[in-house]
C-alpha cells in the first residue's frame, strides 16, 4: 500500500473532527494558476484571469468550507455542441461535515445541479441532463424542453450530451464547468469514443491507473469522499487493486413502458438505434451485491471500506468505468446519497474558523511518494506528451534535453493536472530526455525523435 505524503489524523464516525484530515487537507489549494480555455477552432488555449482549483480552506470543529472559483487548472473547451458558455468564476463557498452521519436510513435522491465537489473545486453533477422524453416531445410540438424533467425517462448527460464535452469530460452551465463522469480525459481510455482530444490537446484531473489504489477526487453533499476507478478488492484493504464496478446493468428490453420494478409507466420512445439502451436512466436495473461480490459497490454507487487515507475505514463512493475505463452508470454518486443530503453552497461562516494552510504552489511534491511517467509517442515526430501517474498536488517541472545535456524546453504538470506537452517539430532527429521532477525524485526517460 503507497503512504500518501500528508498525516491522516481519522475521527471515528459520529465524533467532531478536531484534527487536519483528508477532508480539510486533501484539496489542490492555488492563488497563482489561472484557468485556460479553448475556443472552437482555435488551438492555441486562451488564459483566462479566473484563478483555477481552490484558494482558501477553512475548518471549525466540525466542518471544512472550500473557497473555489470552479474553474480547473487543466484547459477546458471547447463544447462542440454549440454550448456558447465557458468555466467562469463561481465564487462560492462549500461548506461539509468533517464527520459525516454515518446513521442515515432515508436515502435523499440526487438532484440536478452541483451534487458534490472535486479536489479541484470543479462541480460535481448526477448522470442527468435535465431532459426527458415527455419534456422533448412536447418541445418537438412547441412545448417546453428541459428544466428538471417529468421524472419518468430521463435522458443521461453522458450518453445525450457526450459531443458537448471537452477532453477532459466535462462542460458548463451557464458558466458552472462540471463533470457528471469519471475526470479523466477521453484519449486515455482504453477504447476512445470521443476524438475531442485530438485537436484541443489537455488533459483530466486524473489518469486512470490499473495498478494503484485511486486518488480521492473529492466529497459529496452528503460529505463522504469520492475515489477513482480502483480501490482495493475487499473491504478490509485485501484482495490487491481492481476496478470498481457499477451494480447497475442494462435491462432487456426492447420497449420503455415499465421500470425495472415491475410498475407501469408513461411510455418512452422504443430501444432503436436512435434511442439505444443506456439513453435513459430507467434502462439500467439495479442488482443487489453479495459477499462473493466485494467489489461491487451498492446501489448508491459506493460502500464501506478502507482506503488509504482512512485506514479505519470510511463510507466512499467511487468514479465507475468499464473494462475498456468508458464511464459506467451511474458514474460517480447515485441515484441516491447513501448519507444526509444538504445544499452545500453557503455565503457566510457563521463561526470561528481555521485557515489551512496558507495557499503557496511550487514545491514540488506527489500525493504519492514514488512517482513515475509515461512518454509517448515514442518514436515521436511532431509531438510529446508526458503523462504522470499520479494526482499532483503542486507543479511539477519537466524538461526536455539532447543527449550532451542541453537544455531544449521545458514545461510545466499544473497541480490537479496529469500531462505536459512538448512541441517537437523543430528538432532534429536523434535521441532526447526528458525528465520530470518532484520534491524527492526526477524521473527520467529517454525518446527517440525521428523525421
Amino acid at each position: 500500500m503507497k503512504k500518501t505524503i500528508y498525516t491522516v489524523a481519522l475521527m471515528i464516525s459520529g465524533l467532531m473532527a478536531m484534527a487536519q484530515g483528508p477532508s480539510i487537507t486533501s484539496w489542490l489549494q492555488n492563488t497563482t494558476i489561472t484557468g485556460r480555455h479553448y475556443a472552437t477552432g482555435n488551438f492555441t488555449p486562451i488564459t483566462d484571469a479566473t484563478l483555477a482549483n481552490v484558494q482558501t480552506v477553512q475548518y471549525s470543529a466540525n466542518n471544512v468550507y472550500i473557497h473555489t472559483q470552479g474553474v480547473p487548472a487543466y484547459i477546458s473547451g471547447p463544447f462542440l455542441d454549440g454550448n456558447p458558455s465557458v468555466a467562469s468564476a463561481q465564487n462560492a463557498i462549500f461548506k461539509f461535515p468533517l464527520a459525516p452521519d454515518t446513521l442515515n436510513t432515508t436515502y435523499t435522491n440526487t438532484t440536478g445541479g452541483d451534487i458534490g465537489v472535486f479536489i479541484n473545486g470543479v462541480a460535481l453533477f448526477d448522470y442527468r441532463d435535465g431532459v426527458s422524453w415527455k419534456n422533448s416531445t412536447q418541445a418537438l410540438a412547441g412545448g417546453p424542453l428541459g428544466g428538471m424533467g417529468d421524472g419518468v425517462w430521463n435522458r443521461d448527460a453522458v450518453v445525450g450530451e457526450r459531443l458537448g464535452f471537452d477532453c477532459a469530460k466535462g462542460h458548463p452551465a451557464m458558466g458552472n464547468y462540471h463533470h457528471h463522469q469519471n475526470p479523466s480525459a477521453f484519449n486515455l481510455d482504453l477504447t476512445v469514443i470521443s476524438t475531442v482530444c485530438n485537436l484541443y490537446l489537455t488533459d483530466g484531473l486524473y489518469a486512470i491507473d490499473s495498478t494503484q489504489h485511486s486518488p480521492l477526487l473529492g466529497y459529496a453533499y452528503d460529505g463522504f469522499p469520492i475515489y477513482g476507478a480502483y480501490g482495493y478488492k475487499n473491504a478490509d484493504g485485501s484482495g490487491g487493486i481492481v476496478r470498481m464496478k457499477s451494480s447497475f446493468s442494462l435491462r432487456s428490453i426492447t420497449t420503455r413502458t415499465t421500470y425495472y420494478t415491475g410498475n407501469t409507466v408513461t411510455a418512452g420512445p422504443a430501444v432503436s438505434a436512435t434511442y439505444p439502451l443506456g439513453y435513459f436512466r430507467e434502462d439500467y436495473q439495479y442488482n443487489a451485491t453479495t459477499a462473493s461480490t466485494p467489489d461491487y459497490l451498492d446501489i448508491h454507487n459506493g460502500r464501506w471500506c478502507v482506503t488509504p487515507e482512512y485506514p479505519a475505514g470510511t463510507y466512499c463512493y467511487f468514479a465507475t468505468v468499464k473494462a475498456n475505463w468508458n464511464s459506467a452508470y451511474p458514474y460517480l454518486v447515485g441515484p441516491t446519497f447513501r448519507g444526509t443530503w444538504a445544499n452545500r453552497k453557503v455565503t457566510t461562516i457563521s463561526e470561528a474558523v481555521t485557515t489551512y494552510p496558507p495557499s503557496t504552489v511550487g514545491v514540488v511534491n506527489l500525493v504519492n511518494e514514488n512517482l513515475s511517467a509515461n512518454v509517448y509517442p515514442n518514436p515521436a515526430s511532431d509531438l510529446v506528451a508526458v503523462q504522470i501517474n499520479s494526482l499532483t498536488k503542486e507543479n511539477l517541472n519537466v524538461e526536455l534535453f539532447d543527449v550532451a545535456g542541453k537544455l531544449i524546453d521545458k514545461t510545466v504538470i499544473y497541480q490537479g493536472s496529469t500531462i505536459a506537452y512538448f512541441d517537437t517539430r523543430r528538432l532534429y532527429s536523434g535521441d532526447y530526455i526528458v525528465k520530470v521532477y518532484s520534491g524527492k525524485e526526477v524521473m527520467s526517460k529517454k525518446i527517440v525523435i525521428q523525421k
